[in-house]
């Protein structure tokens, strides 16, 4: 008797689809850019910033898959296994090839080295994470090691702000060098054992209260309003987070996790 065929939700698969369009127009933005960045290098600045924006929206969409996912009770794995493939592109190769352009061609070496270290944790990470919710081990509320999400959102992010910083120059001057070590940073942070909240308790049915609805708006429009900065701002303090978690009393996780609608829960290690 033949294996039935996976099911295949609209929406949430429409999302990752869309994740993977940000991915795919991105590595496209960056590979033009990189044939004018010697001949017209204000153009290539542009679809740098072009190809950020792309990685960012990829981020966007990568958020909202599992969302309707779980709000549909559609989480499924051949939606985890594409959203998982979408990522390696929008999170994995992006990142790695705008930095590699950015910066690192100009050590040839070294360059490949780091960019492919960054690319194969991502890669490594997605797939540790596959088999732990195959095995209903990582299905919970936290993620142990840095999200590769976050990570090509802090690296694109943190891209858009030394852009912002040396507009008039129409490149990054020697604040690029602080981009390398990051990747490497962040490579070693997908697998260590630090511990993030997921997130996946907020979804459309999320209640709050009037003030930290408030709170939550405020955020937002200030982000968009300073989009230059804010949004690696973001990144930046989810990854300290991150470091800061453990020292926290379960009351202060509690408080702080659930303004956004994260329960924070007790682990073992």
């Amino acid at each position: 008797m033949s294996e039935p065929p996976p099911k295949i939700y609209l929406l949430p698969n429409l999302m990752t689809a869309g994740n993977l369009f940000c991915g795919f127009a991105a590595t496209l933005k960056i590979l033009q850019g990189a044939l004018l960045q010697v001949s017209n290098p204000d153009v290539a600045t542009d679809l740098f910033h072009t190809a950020i924006w792309f990685i960012l929206g990829a981020f966007v969409f990568d958020f909202l898959d599992g969302r309707l996912a779980r709000l549909g009770g559609h989480d499924s794995p051949f939606g985890r296994e594409f959203d998982s493939l979408a990522d390696i592109v929008s999170f994995g190769l992006a990142p790695a090839l705008l930095v590699y352009r950015i910066v690192l061609q100009e050590f040839p070496r070294a360059g490949w080295v780091v960019a492919f270290v960054y690319l194969a944790c991502g890669a490594l990470r997605l797939a540790r994470f596959n088999c732990a919710a195959a095995n209903q081990t990582g299905a919970g509320k936290e993620f142990k090691g840095f999200p590769i999400p976050a990570a090509a959102g802090l690296i694109a992010s943190l891209t858009l702000f030394l852009l912002w910083l040396a507009d008039s120059e129409r490149h990054l001057g020697n604040w690029k060098f602080v981009l390398p070590p990051l990747m490497l940073f962040l490579s070693f942070m997908m697998f260590s054992r630090f511990r993030y909240p997921s997130f996946k308790a907020v979804d459309w049915r999320t209640t709050k209260s009037i003030p930290r609805f408030l709170i939550i708006s405020v955020i937002l429009v200030f982000t968009v309003m300073n989009y230059e900065w804010m949004p690696a701002v973001l990144f930046l303090s989810y990854l300290l987070y991150g470091f800061l978690r453990p020292w926290l009393s379960h009351q202060w996780r509690r408080e702080i996790e659930e303004e956004i609608g994260e329960e924070p829960v007790e682990t073992a290690e």
